[in-house]
Formats: C-alpha cells, sequence, structure tokens
C-alpha cells in the first residue's frame, strides 16, 4: 500500500511538472484569440483589448492575438459560444462580463454547464447608475427621482446582473417604473438614454467616466444617482474604481431618501447579486476541456500584470483606475464556491425575472 502510494505521490509530482515545462512552450507558434462578450467601444471592450494586449506579451512562447467581440442576450451569446463552438486546445479565451450572476439564473436551461469552463482568472467591479433630468416632474436633485412619474428602466436582458440590480434598486426605493429590455448592449442602450426612449440606466465606470459623464451630466441632462457598493459577505466597501466620483453608494442614497436602512427580502438578494457579479464582475476563462498547459501559461501571465508599470500607466490613463485581477491557484475553486446558490433563492429569482416580462 505504501508503494502504491508512493508511485501516486511521484506520478502527481511528473505530471505536475510536465503540465509547468509544456506551459512554457505551448502557446509558441500559435495564435490566441480573446472573445470578449460585448460590443466595440463598451467598457467590457475597452477593459478586454487593454487586458488582451498586457497579458499576452508575458504569455510564454508570444502567441500572436486577436480579438473578437460577439455581443448579444446580454452578454450570453458569447459566452454560450465559448462553451459550445469554440475550440477547446487553449487557442480561444473569454473576456467575460455579466456571467457570473447569467448562470445563476440560468442554471438549468444551459447548454453548456458554466462550472465546466476553465476559469483562469476574475476581476471585481461596481456599476454606476444615472438618470434623465426631464423625467416628469423635472428632477433638480438626485433625490427627486422618487417623485418621478414617467420612469423608464432600459437593460439588456432580465436574467442579466446588471437587469436585477436595476431593478432591485428601484423596486427597494419603491419607484413607479416601466422596465424595457433586450438592447443588446450598453452603446445601444446609451443611445436610447440619449433618445429618450429610456431614462433609467447604469454603466461600468469606464463607461460613465468616458461617455456619460462629459456628455450628459456635464451639460444637465443627466443626474448622477449612485453605485453599487463592494460586498463580500460579510461587510460593505468602497470600490476602488469610483473613489474619485462625487457620488454615494445604494445604501448612502436609500437611507437619504428613505430615512431608514435597507432590509427585507429585496435587499438579501441584492446582496447576494453583489457578492457574485461584483466580485467577479470580469471573468478570464477557457472552453471546457481547455488543456492545463494552456490554463498554466495563461494564469501566470495574469499574475505578471500586477507588476507591469506599462499596464498600469495606460489603464490609469484609459480607465481612471488599474483592474486588479485575482488569478491563484484557487480561482477555479473560488469561482465554482460562489456560484453555487441554493436551489430556493434561484428559484425566488426565476420568479423574479418571469415578473419582469408580464
Amino acid at each position: 500500500m505504501r508503494c502504491m502510494m508512493m508511485a501516486g505521490a511521484l506520478a502527481a509530482v511528473f505530471t505536475s511538472t510536465a503540465a509547468a515545462q509544456n506551459a512554457e512552450t505551448y502557446y509558441a507558434g500559435r495564435r490566441l484569440t480573446f472573445l470578449i462578450n460585448f460590443a466595440p467601444g463598451g467598457p467590457t471592450d475597452i477593459e478586454g483589448r487593454l487586458f488582451a494586449r498586457h497579458v499576452a506579451k508575458h504569455i510564454p512562447g508570444k502567441p500572436t492575438f486577436i480579438v473578437q467581440n460577439m455581443d448579444g442576450a446580454g452578454g450570453g451569446a458569447g459566452v454560450n459560444y465559448l462553451g459550445e463552438v469554440a475550440p477547446r486546445d487553449g487557442t480561444m479565451v473569454g473576456y467575460l462580463s455579466g456571467s457570473a450572476w447569467r448562470y445563476v439564473t440560468t442554471k438549468d436551461t444551459a447548454r453548456t454547464d458554466f462550472l465546466s469552463y476553465r476559469f483562469v482568472a476574475y476581476q471585481p467591479g461596481t456599476t454606476v447608475y444615472f438618470v434623465r433630468a426631464d423625467v416628469s416632474p423635472g428632477l433638480k436633485t438626485p433625490a427627486d427621482i422618487i417623485k418621478g412619474a414617467n420612469l423608464v428602466i432600459g437593460g439588456l436582458s432580465a436574467d442579466s446582473s446588471k437587469d436585477l440590480l436595476l431593478r432591485l434598486t428601484a423596486d427597494m426605493l419603491g419607484l413607479k417604473y416601466k422596465y424595457v429590455t433586450g438592447y443588446k448592449s450598453n452603446s445601444a442602450a446609451r443611445l436610447a438614454f440619449q433618445r429618450g426612449e429610456i431614462n433609467l440606466f447604469a454603466e461600468s465606470p469606464p463607461g460613465y467616466r468616458s461617455t456619460v459623464a462629459p456628455s450628459l451630466i456635464a451639460i444637465g441632462e443627466a443626474l448622477p444617482l449612485f453605485y453599487n457598493p463592494g460586498w463580500n459577505g460579510t461587510r460593505m466597501a468602497q470600490p476602488a474604481q469610483v473613489k474619485d466620483l462625487d457620488m454615494p453608494s445604494f445604501v448612502e442614497f436609500y437611507r437619504k431618501v428613505k430615512g431608514e436602512e435597507p432590509s427585507g427580502r429585496l435587499w438579501d438578494v441584492y446582496r447576494q447579486v453583489l457578492a457574485v457579479s461584483g466580485a467577479m464582475q470580469r471573468l478570464v476563462a477557457f472552453p471546457p476541456d481547455a488543456p492545463e498547459a494552456a490554463v498554466r501559461a495563461f494564469q501566470q501571465a495574469v499574475r505578471k500584470l500586477e507588476t507591469d508599470r506599462e499596464f498600469a500607466e495606460e489603464a490609469a490613463k484609459l480607465l481612471e483606475f488599474v483592474p486588479d485581477y485575482e488569478a491563484g491557484d484557487t480561482v477555479q475553486a473560488d469561482v465554482r464556491r460562489a456560484l453555487t446558490v441554493p436551489a430556493a433563492d434561484r428559484e425566488w429569482l426565476a420568479e423574479y425575472v418571469r415578473r419582469s416580462n408580464r
């Protein structure tokens, strides 16, 4: 028995060593495709292309790379393509936004189990909310949204984390609104916002800074409302991406306009969504069954971004913050654990999504 155990341990060591060695040469002479699950020009695309440029230079073997956008279904089209159609040889990796919570709400209908993907990194994030000032009877301050009579909330997909958070915050605040979803991307929804088709929307900080703030907030056409705080299961925190923005968290905004702390079922679900989609707003993943050598090579490259001065400088200029990617050895286990939501909670959310379509 002892000999068998020793043999097994030696085999594991040799396998690990071989995988590490293969990781050093796996991408030599290959081309790597970065699949981004939202349209060009949006925040996911901007961050994804920045990520691709800099992480590629750290991958052993120096593969050539291209970026491919695949938007639609609130990011679901790209996620499904990665799991069902993409090559599983390590030559395509997904830079995915809004995918973590989407899995929670569509688990039973997905043709490929999201937990079978090979996760290599994730990045926390947040979302910034804003409203048109011409909402009846006319909004002078953000708190006036409570009086709004013709609110129209725009979304991407009823089961996306963005849409869920938009509706949950509106319902907690007691807003009277119409919900319109199905916009293919943030850019498409933003155009609808500018045309007045919708008048309440949310964007990630990069999209808010680069487009919303200078073109809508600055001229008084829109008002900033609040941002989603970070939630790790035990405490709230201000995400690094919004520390320079002069606006309250949702909790602070709620306290100001309602005069009390948020509570109840909606509040519990809101925090649950934050714990998944906020902590894992961006996911970097290979299709299922991707080679271990590819996973190791890519993960090592992501870790090197922590000390990449060029990446930090370009990110600070382009995004006004430096993304912090978690790419440790426990990423696969971390993602799977976070996405394991009790069946009762998933059923409640499924009904909440169904109600949005009535």
